[in-house]
């Protein structure tokens, strides 16, 4: 009795030559319709399930596979007479192996697709297959991955089946599959029926690439991507460089992520995720001279992220300054062999970046920001900075200058992506100083100052929470700080009011903080 094989494919990637190297290997073949028909063109038959089952499809096709004579051949055990008595008694002959990948749900609902369209894009028989051929995986080979044909076409050529080892792995991989695609489904219900937080939360992740290592060489690491959702890190592409570390893609990301939440020319130099320097100017080149030097001895080992496409000029005064990796929307072509030239800078493209203002910029619905702590997962939503500034509050007996202003809600979306407790100082859309990760307010403002240097006198102040205490306010004014952008909130707001208008400071209070643990 020949081996059967099933197919039903929504992605046809290798199919024909898969289907052709069974068939040649004496394989009988069987086919869901529409796979039956690709099979056809490239002049490979199969058999029909409705020639197997005896029963035409029902509801338009909504239920073909689901059928006894097809779930009897795939959940049979072979060891078992009494499973093969029943089989033989009705007439049913077994399915050996099992090759199916599911209809792209996922993809259909990021293309836009909804309501009773989508719903038809929920995959069932195929689901049931992949799960009664992998429960049945000592005796049913599962193929999930079109990534797996060749290997096991190999198998089954040099040693005329597939091992239980191969087996058990092409087993694991098809309930990776089924569990990740009804994740994805279970999300996109949630976030139709405007649930935030569902009480089973199931995260659905595809492996995008492994990584060198992980925040240390003996730990090992790999990037994966949450399906369902679109971002920078998942379409990035390397054109140069060493494979990216773990602690290389946090600082890449957080060095993108400062970048693209500006309009104009904007340049970060990122190091452990904390930015030494941003800029923005009328020009990237000199967006990234001025993001330098606010603090040229942090930027070494540093991460460069620009919102702009890197020019030969910009590639140029790169030079003289070791970094780990750059990522912009782009690169011209001139610019590449002088990148180039550094044998482990890491160069990463982001395709397809629109320039919009995080004010703009909408965070899709559904998408959660997550933390890994001791058995559990802290789970919220993105601080999402579409802040209407036109209802900040001047609380201070001076107003600030339009030069205050326009540095003040620069600093204000910078320190966002500074680790708590935070402090910016700007000046002329420059980053003079940062004070990143203090665990008491007054360090973080004096260590802002003794990096700015004589850079403080007429910059601004942001902080990412309010002060509690003058004593920060107080060390920024004898700095020559001129205006304050803070959330406000404090019980002893009075307090610092007074301490600023002692100093003839300006301060905007915004009611909103933005700690980053």
């Amino acid at each position: 009795m020949a081996l059967r094989a099933l197919l039903s494919v929504s992605d046809r990637t290798g199919l024909h030559v898969f289907a052709r190297g069974l068939r040649d290997l004496g394989w009988e073949l069987i086919a869901t319709d529409g796979t039956r028909a690709a099979l056809a063109a490239e002049g490979i038959s199969a058999r029909s399930i409705e020639d197997v089952t005896g029963t035409p499809s029902l509801l338009g096709g909504r239920v073909k596979t689901l059928h006894p004579k097809i779930h009897a051949a795939l959940l049979a055990r072979r060891d078992d007479p009494s499973h093969l008595d029943e089989l033989k008694q009705a007439g049913i002959e077994p399915i050996d192996l099992v090759a199916v990948n599911l209809y792209p749900f996922g993809e259909s609902a990021a293309a836009g697709t909804h309501g009773a369209e989508l719903l038809e894009h929920i995959d069932i028989g195929g689901s049931t297959l992949l799960r009664a051929a992998a429960k049945n995986y000592e005796h049913v080979v599962v193929v999930a991955r079109s990534e797996r044909y060749g290997a096991v076409l190999d198998e089954l050529a040099q040693r005329g089946s597939v091992s239980l080892e191969t087996r058990r792995t092409l087993a694991a991989e098809a309930f990776s599959h089924t569990a990740a695609y009804d994740a994805t489904i279970a999300s996109k219900f949630a976030v139709e029926a405007g649930v935030t937080f569902p009480d089973e939360l199931t995260l659905s992740l595809r492996k995008i690439r492994d990584l060198r290592y992980g925040e240390n060489p003996h730990q090992q690491a790999a990037f994966y991507g949450v399906r369902g959702e679109s971002g920078a890190m998942t379409s990035v592409q390397q054109l140069h460089g060493k494979a990216t570390s773990f602690n290389n893609m946090l600082d890449i990301n957080a060095a993108w992520r400062v970048a693209s939440d500006f309009t104009q020319p904007t340049a970060a130099i990122v190091k452990h995720q904390n930015p030494c320097g941003i800029a923005s100017d009328n020009e990237i080149t000199k967006a990234y001279r001025r993001a330098f030097m606010c603090d040229s001895v942090s930027a070494f080992g540093g991460i460069v992220g620009a919102n702009r496409i890197v020019t030969r000029e910009l590639a140029e005064a790169m030079e003289g300054t070791f970094y780990e990796a750059i990522i912009a929307p782009g690169f011209e072509d001139d610019a590449l062999p002088t990148l180039r030239q550094r044998k482990n800078l890491e160069i990463l493209a982001v395709p397809n970046f629109a320039i919009v203002g995080s004010r703009h910029r909408k965070i899709e619905p559904g998408v959660h920001d997550y933390k890994r702590v001791a058995g559990g997962m802290l789970v919220q939503t993105p601080d999402d900075s579409a802040v209407d500034e036109g209802n900040f509050k001047v609380v201070t007996d001076r107003s600030p200058t339009l030069e205050e202003l326009t540095d003040l809600l620069f600093g204000w979306r910078c320190v966002k992506h500074v680790t708590s407790n935070a402090i910016v100082l700007a000046k002329g859309l420059v980053t003079v100083g940062i004070g990143p990760g203090q665990v008491s307010r007054v360090v973080a403002v004096e260590t802002a100052v003794r990096k700015a240097g004589e850079n403080a006198r007429l910059a601004v102040m942001a902080s990412d929470a309010y002060f509690a205490f003058p004593d920060g306010i107080e060390v920024a004014a004898r700095a020559g700080v001129t205006a304050i952008i803070q959330p406000g909130g404090s019980l002893r707001d009075a307090m610092m009011i007074d301490t600023a208008n002692k100093y003839r400071m300006a301060m905007l209070f915004t009611g909103r903080r933005h700690f980053k643990h």
